[in-house]
């Protein structure tokens, strides 16, 4: 038998030993959550199936988190659009204006060429008409694209500016201009009324009109 001596050496040895391995096992616990995270504890597995309704790459209610957005659109855009051709009252192309539905607003793109220098005001009518030489709606003398009536409010709206009062662009040396803008005043379908609606270009911000389009 070995002396009493010895046996305390031995055990005296081995309790670091001991020591590390209880503080190992306490550290894979099944309680431990995994993580990725460096310098963090490593994932264990523990031999537990997950928690009902839950898995990897999964938050508390079960859905994927990997990946959540792919095939969602970008721009939220419903993919409809309207245009108006415009002319001028020599019956001369004079650009070109569209609507196209974003995220519950419309985006307007104006495109208008061969008209004067200078600012010039775009609106949307309230009429679907635009003969050249024509009275109001409610009558009255004839003048340049009268029958495009007044700007467009649609129901509920009775502020001013009007719902369709867009914004004056600057048209340059060239005759063009370009610009856009998105609005919550109105949508496609308020456009496509019973008497549809026309886009008419002012002199000035709302003098007499150069240009005029039916919204289709």
């Amino acid at each position: 038998m070995a002396p009493s001596s010895t046996r305390r050496m031995t055990w005296r040895a081995l309790a670091p030993i001991v020591a590390i391995a209880a503080v190992g096992l306490s550290a894979c616990s099944n309680n431990e959550e995994a993580t990725t995270v460096p310098g963090t504890t490593p994932p264990v597995w523990t031999g537990s199936p997950a928690p009902e309704g839950e898995s990897h790459g999964s938050d508390a209610h079960g859905t994927d988190t990997q990946g959540s957005e792919a095939g969602t659109g970008a721009s939220g855009g419903s993919g409809a659009s309207l245009t108006a051709d415009l002319q001028n009252v020599a019956g001369d192309s004079a650009g070109t204006v569209s609507f196209a539905e974003h995220d519950g607003n419309v985006e307007v793109t104006i495109e208008v060429e061969g008209l004067e220098p200078g600012y010039h005001g775009v609106h949307i009518h309230e009429v679907g008409v635009c003969e050249p030489e024509s009275a109001p709606p409610a009558g009255g003398e004839p003048g340049a694209f009268l029958s495009a009536g007044g700007h467009l409010q649609v129901p509920g709206h009775t502020a001013i500016p009007e719902s369709g009062d867009l914004l004056s662009v600057v048209v340059h040396e060239d005759g063009s201009a370009t610009a856009t803008v998105t609005t919550a005043e109105f949508t496609l379908e308020d456009l496509q009324g019973e008497q549809g609606t026309s886009v008419v270009v002012h002199q000035d911000n709302a003098g007499d009109r150069l240009a005029c389009g039916v919204v289709a």
